[in-house]
């Protein structure tokens, strides 16, 4: 891991690497992270950075690393996934969220977009299936139970060492 993060430092930063932080960009450059639709939400998710640049320290590195590691417990992969999925960072998935999560995952263009019935319908689809209180959101603990009956969402990786 300390290998793979001052690989993405310039040469002369890299005996500092420990104390240095990693812009955002070089961090995209990981080919892990570069065909991932939530790239942006995993830099912010991740980042411990005080100017909002998305930067990241080897510590958030290694934060990183280990949630999409295969030793990583669903518990905390569910965590950190409703927290990459929930765009406005208020705590729960709304309408909105769950809209640009859709989009993320279906690609942006015109050809692979849901009409606006379609995206209203697979909400509703996905509200019905879980929002247990019937709030109009999901919270972490209604994602968490969806999530326990998804034996794939386990064994995702996201990314590899």
């Amino acid at each position: 891991a300390y290998k793979k993060f001052s690989e993405l430092l310039p040469k002369e930063e890299r005996e500092n690497a420990c104390s240095v932080r990693v812009p955002k960009s070089r961090i995209l450059t990981l080919p892990e992270l570069r065909a991932n639709p939530f790239q942006h939400r995993i830099c912010r998710v991740f980042s411990t950075s005080d100017d909002g640049d998305d930067s990241m320290s080897f510590e958030d590195f290694l934060d990183m690393l280990s949630v999409f590691s295969d030793s990583a417990t669903s518990d905390v992969k569910s965590h950190y996934a409703f927290r990459i999925f929930d765009f406005d960072d208020d705590g729960t998935l709304d309408r909105k969220d769950l809209e640009k999560l859709v989009n993320c995952l279906t690609g942006q263009g015109e050809e692979s977009q849901l009409s606006n019935v379609e995206m209203e319908q697979l909400i509703q689809n996905i509200l019905e299936e879980s929002d247990i209180d019937k709030d109009g959101t999901i919270n972490l603990s209604e994602f968490q139970h969806v999530v326990s009956r998804s034996p794939d969402f386990a064994r995702y990786r996201g990314l590899q060492r």
